[in-house]
């Protein structure tokens, strides 16, 4: 993988309102953004529910013990089934690391699936409501 940053950009989505643009050709392996987090336990998720903030964050931890805002433009990359990036988990940075997994054009919207593997098909939380 390529350690240059991608240009990406936030702007308005059909998806889902806004989303993750592409601001140049991507190419298959470039970093598109490594993202800071800010974790917290399993004990406050009741509370972060209660809030808009209960769609932005990521489950994290190998047990599943602690969850994580993602800073960045990490928590407004939109869901797909078809994506064209991926994110991985940087447990020892505390990092969400997203990543092209095939080539995108310039414009074009940067989907990851938020299943967090880009060939699973389980229904996401939102389409189970």
């Amino acid at each position: 993988m390529s350690l240059q940053q991608a240009p990406i950009f936030v702007a308005y989505s059909e998806l889902h309102g806004k989303g993750v643009f592409a601001g140049r050709d991507i190419e298959e392996g470039e970093v598109l953004e490594i993202c800071p987090i800010i974790l917290f336990p399993k004990e406050e998720l009741a509370d972060v529910r209660k809030t808009v903030l209960d769609d932005y964050y990521f489950d994290w931890g190998e047990r599943g013990e602690w969850f994580a805002f993602c800073l960045g433009f990490g928590s407004l990359y939109n869901h797909s089934y078809t994506p064209n990036a991926e994110y991985g988990m940087d447990f020892e940075a505390q990092t969400i690391d997203f990543y092209c997994i095939k080539p995108i054009p310039a414009g074009s919207e940067i989907l990851i699936n938020y299943n967090g593997d880009a060939n699973n098909h389980e229904k996401v939380w939102f389409e189970k409501e």
